[in-house]
């Protein structure tokens, strides 16, 4: 792990001493699954049970906090049986589907959803028109309930066919009152109204945090990385850690650890479990 200035490391120390005050919230694609073309084989790695579970028992809490929804994420992280392990050790483990508008724990272990917004249908049957106005035709169209995302990976420049599909959506998306997201090689239009950083905020109110670790990869979890760095001005100890890919910078100058992808993200969480008091 890289800690990018002597304040970060400072910062790690503090919130490894406050393991037992501290919120651990965690991105999933990215973060705890590697980026893959196929977003439904975006399993989670590994090694994740094996590091989640011990340091559950040190932490107040883990939180998951993903663009996907929830019901995908639980099935592809295998978070359901990780969160069986986590509540029979007395903590808790949270999962915040669709940017925060699902929500689970592994003591409720139930998903708790909103109505899909009204322009969604409408957006949807208007997007293959759009997808062919944009010359982005063989983009993979993702429904998610709560929102439609369409990744160019598959596609020979995606990083050009993501910048032709922009302004496309955003300009469809603000007529349906819809928020637009871009991201790594997708596009995503959701519901307004709802991002990562009120997580962030939800969580170190509900749980009464002293601590706060967010990791993230991407434009989605800009949002989180702010309201972490908000609550470091009101005193509590916090740690922004961004996994680190050749696809997006965003997150690096606001992070105090750069980490290479989901195995860099996993050695650090062993480091902070085993630091931890």
């Amino acid at each position: 792990m890289e800690l990018t200035s002597n304040e970060a490391k400072e910062r790690y120390a503090a919130l490894a001493a406050n393991m037992s005050r501290t919120v651990i919230g965690l991105d999933f694609d990215g973060v705890l699954s590697p980026i893959v073309d196929d977003p439904a084989q975006a399993h989670i790695h590994p090694d994740a049970h094996d590091v989640l579970v011990p340091l559950a028992t040190k932490a107040l809490a883990v939180a998951v906090i993903t663009g996907r929804p929830a019901r995908q994420a639980l099935a592809l992280g295998g978070l359901d049986e990780i969160g069986a392990e986590i509540a029979g050790e007395g903590r808790e483990l949270y999962l915040f589907g669709q940017y925060g508008n699902e929500r689970w724990s592994s003591t409720q272990r139930r998903i708790v959803s909103p109505r899909p917004p009204a322009g969604l249908a409408r957006f949807l049957r208007e997007l293959p028109q759009l997808i062919r106005s944009a010359d982005v035709t063989g983009a993979y169209i993702e429904e998610k309930g709560l929102a439609v995302a369409v990744h160019t990976r598959q596609l020979d420049d995606p990083a050009a066919a993501q910048e032709r599909l922009i302004p496309v959506l955003e300009k469809a998306a603000a007529q349906h009152d819809l928020s637009l997201e871009p991201g790594r090689a997708v596009v995503e239009v959701r519901a307004g109204g709802m991002h990562k950083g009120l997580v962030v905020d939800y969580l170190a109110e509900q749980l009464e945090a002293g601590g706060f670790l967010f990791a993230g990869d991407d434009l989605g979890d800009l949002e989180a990385f702010h309201a972490v760095a908000d609550l470091r001005t009101r005193g509590l100890d916090t740690l922004l850690v961004c996994s680190a890919s050749d696809e997006q910078s965003a997150l690096v100058e606001l992070a105090d650890v750069v980490v290479p992808g989901p195995d860099g993200v996993l050695d650090l969480l062993r480091q902070l479990t085993a630091d931890a008091p």
